[in-house]
This record gives structure tokens, C-alpha cells and sequence, in this order.
């Protein structure tokens, strides 16, 4: 195939010729549905290179998660939808419109003021009777939903004074599932806490689903290290005494965490 393969035109081109007929088997069988769970794949291997400050990685991912978007305007296209051209002139379009104190007359002095009348743009964009809420898609991870939303209502005023309210809201949350007796009330007050907790992580500047995940993966690596650790010691990790399991944790977090 001789063609300059850093052109996004020619991308595009191989992107139509594996769904055309004499092209891929597997790629013309796929769908907008059945590509689904690839493309959250490619999104999360993405976060995972950008976790990782693996710039090579981080490259590659981005195409993986481009040929996602490619395959989705090829399929659109081939139903009469709309085509390639129109995702970037639709985004092109939106910008523009969002940044009138860059493309426009308006003025913004800081970020605080532009995160304001980006609200303000978008809430002119919806549709009358459409709710704040209704933009923010249901298939998020329920932490990010749970922030965006949140978000969202504090923009227009719907949010705590200070932060200690927060604090103490948390604190009640926890003492009413102390109370809690029965699993489905259990399940109310949990996700009550956990309501809660991204409320508080927002007004820190916090992403919990980024926390949760670096979180997630320190685990990991610790306990990788408790089963090399026993591996070298010739004995077997779910033999070990409970004080023997933390006293081998602590030692991963020393060791890994300095």
C-alpha cells in the first residue's frame, strides 16, 4: 500500500475498504452495538497509559481508541447517518460556540468564569423542558455519573456553603447505616456514603474514579509483592497467619510506596 499513512484522509480510506465487501470478515459483521464494549476498552487502556506517563504507550492507545471512532462514522455513513466530516465540524462548531471570550466579544478572567458561562451556553442549548441532568449519559461509571451530576447542580447554585457541611453530612450517612438492619436499607445507606464521599472528593478537586483506580492499583502491586515474596520464601501466601499477611503488607508498602 504505497500512501503517506499519517494522513487522517487515508485512515479513513482503510477504515472503508476493511468494511467493504472484498475487505475484512469480521470488521463488515460489526455493528454500533457490538463495537460497544471495545470502545470502552480502548477508552480505559488510555487512562491506563496516561496512569502509566507512558507516552509510546499513550500513542498507541489514542489510535485504538480513534479506530473505534472511525469504525462508528464509517457504519453511520454507510446507513445514510451522517459521515466523518461531520464529527469534526460538529465539534469545530460547538467550541466555537462555547469560547466566545476566545472566538467572540465576550470576556472571561479566569477558569472559574469560563466553567460559569460554559454552563450558562449549554443550559441555552437544551431543550425546552429537557432537566439539567439529562445530557449526563446513564452508562458512566456510577462514581464519574455521581460527580458530573453533582457538578451540575452546584453551577446553578444547588451545593453546600462550606465544606463541613459536607463532612458532617458524611458522618450522618454512616451512622444511619449503623442502623440499618435489613440488606435493601443497607444498599440505600451505602450508596448514600458513596453520594456523599464524591461530594466531598468534588470540593477537593478530586476525581474519585481516578482515586479509586490508582487505588485499586497500588493494591495490586502490594499484594503482586506478597505472592513473589512467598514464592521466594518457598511457602504458600493463604498459609500465612492474619498478623503474618499485614506484617508482609507493610512491608510491600515500604518497599514500594518509598
Amino acid at each position: 500500500m504505497e500512501q503517506d499513512l499519517g494522513k487522517f484522509e487515508n485512515l479513513e480510506s482503510i477504515i472503508a475498504w476493511l468494511r467493504a465487501p472484498d475487505g475484512c470478515p469480521w470488521d463488515r459483521e460489526q455493528t454500533h452495538a457490538s463495537l460497544k464494549p471495545f470502545l470502552i476498552e480502548e477508552a480505559y487502556e488510555v487512562l491506563q497509559a496516561l496512569d502509566d506517563e507512558n507516552s509510546e504507550k499513550l500513542r498507541e492507545e489514542l489510535g485504538d481508541l480513534l479506530l473505534q471512532i472511525l469504525l462508528h462514522a464509517q457504519i453511520s455513513a454507510e446507513e445514510g447517518e451522517f459521515d466523518m466530516s461531520d464529527v469534526p465540524r460538529g465539534i469545530a462548531t460547538k467550541l466555537i460556540r462555547r469560547h466566545p471570550h476566545v472566538f467572540g466579544e465576550s470576556n472571561a478572567g479566569n477558569a472559574e468564569e469560563v466553567a460559569l458561562e460554559w454552563e450558562n451556553l449549554k443550559q441555552d442549548e437544551r431543550k425546552q423542558g429537557d432537566s439539567l441532568l439529562s445530557s449526563v449519559p446513564r452508562g458512566m461509571p456510577a462514581l464519574s455519573y455521581s460527580h458530573s451530576i453533582q457538578r451540575r447542580a452546584a453551577g446553578i447554585g444547588f451545593d453546600w456553603d462550606e465544606f463541613g457541611g459536607i463532612v458532617e453530612k458524611l458522618a450522618e450517612e454512616v451512622s444511619e447505616l449503623d442502623r440499618a438492619s435489613t440488606l435493601q436499607q443497607k444498599t440505600h445507606e451505602f450508596g448514600d456514603i458513596l453520594f456523599a464521599l464524591v461530594n466531598a472528593a468534588r470540593w477537593q478537586g478530586v476525581d474519585l474514579e481516578e482515586a479509586l483506580r490508582l487505588a485499586n492499583d497500588r493494591f495490586c502491586r502490594r499484594f503482586r509483592y506478597m505472592e513473589e515474596s512467598c514464592r521466594e520464601q518457598g511457602v504458600t501466601l493463604g498459609d500465612l497467619s492474619f498478623d503474618e499477611l499485614n506484617a508482609l503488607w507493610d512491608e510491600a508498602k515500604r518497599k514500594l510506596d518509598s
